[in-house]
């Protein structure tokens, strides 16, 4: 009898999808492999030869302006010997490829393993911590693009390394790597760098020193060893572990190589313009296509205003301490920015970079939401004891003086009145006028965010206080006017925006009329430079930091100062030395300038003009505040600020039980009751 077939089992409509898109999707991968090969074999034969490679400068050609069409800074093709692949100390080539690219010999160009751990890593972090990219791709982009973190620009360097593999050898593309690749401070290719920091050729490097080069390509400006020694033997130690660990040394070698031992060559001091132009060039990725064709910037930089920025920071920085400026015109360019005190021992920017909170200058903002709220200057409130949610801010002389306008209130900087407005006006408000005014750091609500505890950049709150000298128009910082190629094409031009209000201007001129209080009578009295100046003083817990910022005729000025390691310094006072350097500078700033008077000119009668906070309270209204806003003693390293001499008519203080109120002042001062003409003195006999 003959056999039946079996019947074939039916298959529903999802197993014939599922087929077709296995179909569909091995062709499309096909197509797309072949699209790939012939992408890279296209680029192949247009890339340059290896001579012509050899040849080319060592970055980008880059002729950097000032405001008066001054060359300040020439970046390009001059730095260095270069050195061939036989010639590179192998503890070089080995720390390179040890850090930066451990499967350097046997990837085709672009490395699957390290891309796959750069994106678990991210799912793992939330954020692009490893690149995953590797030597050739990093050749690629520092000859042929641009730093730009976009998919497009990723895609092109993979094409770029790939095609780079099937023309070059790997000792060529590793040649060309360490003679190209940057190690900041204008450093390129590792002759350079040997120079720089160990003041001997590349052929000479030792391990220790072929450690810390290559621990640069991360992040050369953080492990600069000019700019943070430290850090460059940390990052050194790493280099050294991974070259043990991959067998390229012996522990012993390891041990031998300690980079503390490793001398660094000894550096002239360096203008400070350097900050400014780092922090104005590393903004011309988003202005320009990626081009490598020589450029000039044409800049914002008045070069006399940043000698006399340069000479304001060194003369009253107290020793020890680094300080900060940045001066901005009225449209938002900034005409001057120091970072520090010298460029060469630390390129740290701390004008743009350091996050440090504010002090009291940061009731800028509350005086601004209460005076859109509807209060005015002339508003009169009570410096009194108050508790918000189990906080009682309190006065650093622990007296309070009763009913006082909200004009005195900022001008001698007092706590409970700063407080009682934020609460009544909203943390939150204060907060979003904070946002609004170009605050880019985290700001927290909690009721001390009034006295400045919330960390913030001398570059924003400078821009904050040049929209209200701008009569509540936004003001954006910006350094680039042009840029121009070799053959005078402009490639970007500037666009001033003007449109933003951020506050009615009548809000900007009482809040102007706030700030020339602060500096005609209260804490800011050293910044006065005998022309309209509006300004406000910063003194944080323990007198960790010292600000001042301010403006007149046309010129917002920030200064900041203070330990990088945030410890107490004795006698640090915004109104002190940060106002007195705001003051040398702007001397010089606005000297060619019409005196600008303000919307609202505060005139107050000789008898008015009361000392600063220091003798008004005996002490500084904003200092040894803790992060609460509660007084706290001085730390055991800090010493006390010397007392402010009073005047010689000066009757002792009132006892800490009165309170201070007009009598009170009126006897401390030695001045004739508020209302009543003082007597004159008598003249001789003519």
């Amino acid at each position: 009898m003959a056999s039946r077939k079996r019947p074939r089992p039916q298959r529903g409509p999802i197993w014939g999808a599922t087929v077709k898109v296995a179909k569909y999707g091995f062709f499309a991968g096909l197509a797309a492999f072949a699209a790939l090969v012939v992408a890279v074999l296209v680029t192949r034969s247009t890339l340059p030869g290896y001579q012509e490679l050899q040849s080319s400068p060592n970055g980008q050609m880059i002729r950097v302006h000032a405001a008066d069409g001054t060359v300040i800074v020439s970046m390009g093709p001059s730095y260095g010997q270069w050195i061939p692949y036989d010639r590179i100390p192998q503890a070089m080539k080995d720390a390179m490829v040890a850090t930066e690219d451990r499967r350097f010999r046997l990837h085709p160009g672009i490395d699957p393993i390290g891309m796959i751990r750069s994106v678990m890593v991210r799912v793992e972090r939330g954020r692009w911590a490893q690149g995953g990219s590797t030597i050739t791709q990093q050749l690629a982009r520092n000859i042929f693009l641009t730093n730009t973190r976009t998919f497009g620009r990723k895609f092109r360097e993979w094409i770029l390394a790939l095609a780079m593999e099937r023309k070059f050898s790997k000792d060529e593309i590793l040649e060309l790597y360490l003679n190209r690749v940057y190690f900041g401070g204008g450093a390129y290719g590792i002759d350079a760098a040997s120079r720089k920091f160990f003041g001997h050729p590349g052929t000479d490097l030792s391990l220790g020193e072929a450690a810390i080069i290559a621990g640069l390509v991360k992040a050369p400006s953080n492990y600069s060893p000019t700019a943070d020694a430290e850090a460059a033997v940390g990052r050194a130690s790493v280099v050294l572990g991974l070259m043990r660990e991959q067998g390229m040394i012996t522990p012993a070698e390891m041990a031998a190589a300690d980079p503390m031992n490793v001398k660094l060559a000894p550096e002239p001091k360096q203008n400070s313009v350097r900050y400014f132009t780092d922090w104005a060039l590393a903004q011309l990725d988003t202005m320009i296509e990626e081009t490598v064709q020589p450029i000039d910037v044409w800049t914002t930089l008045d070069i006399n205003m940043q000698r006399a920025a340069d000479a304001a920071i060194r003369a009253n920085t107290p020793e020890g301490l680094q300080g900060a400026l940045v001066s901005l015109d009225q449209d938002g360019a900034v005409r001057a920015m120091v970072g520090g005190k010298d460029y060469v021992s630390s390129i740290y920017n701390r004008a743009t970079q350091a996050v440090r909170q504010p002090g009291s200058a940061f009731k800028l903002f509350v005086y601004l939401a209460a005076l859109e709220a509807g209060h005015t200057p002339k508003d009169i409130v009570v410096d009194e004891p108050i508790d918000i949610n189990g906080w009682s801010p309190r006065n650093s002389n622990r007296r309070y003086a009763g009913e006082i306008d909200i004009r005195t209130a900022f001008a001698f900087s007092i706590n409970t009145v700063a407080a009682k407005l934020g609460q009544e006006v909203g943390f939150s408000t204060v907060a979003d006028m904070a946002r609004r005014f170009g605050i880019t750091t985290p700001i927290n609500t909690h009721p001390s965010m009034v006295l400045g505890t919330s960390d913030v950049r001398l570059i924003d709150m400078t821009r904050a206080f040049a929209a209200v000298s701008r009569k509540g128009v936004a003001v954006v910082p910006y350094g680039i006017i042009k840029v121009t190629a070799g053959n005078g094409e402009v490639l970007y031009e500037h666009q001033p925006d003007d449109q933003r209000v951020l506050v009615a201007p009548y809000v900007a001129a009482q809040m102007t009329d706030l700030l020339q209080t602060a500096v005609n009578t209260g804490t800011a009295r050293a910044a006065q430079i005998d022309r309209p100046v509006a300004g406000k003083t910063g003194t944080t817990s323990s007198n960790k930091d010292g600000w001042f910022l301010g403006f007149s005729s046309g010129i917002t000025t920030g200064v900041w100062m203070g330990r990088d390691d945030a410890k107490p310094v004795g006698g640090l006072q915004g109104g002190r030395a940060p106002a007195t350097a705001f003051r040398d500078f702007m001397k010089v700033a606005v000297a060619n300038r019409p005196i600008e008077k303000f919307d609202t000119e505060v005139t107050l009668p000789d008898w008015q003009l009361e000392p600063d906070a220091e003798a008004y309270y005996g002490e500084p209204t904003e200092g040894f505040v803790d992060e609460n806003g509660m007084p706290v003693a001085p730390e055991p390293d800090a010493q006390p600020a010397p007392p402010a001499p009073e005047p010689e008519d000066a009757q002792q203080p009132a006892a800490p039980e009165e309170r201070l109120d007009d009598r009170w002042l009126d006897n401390a001062l030695g001045r004739s009751p508020r209302g009543e003409r003082p007597p004159q003195p008598t003249r001789p006999n003519q």
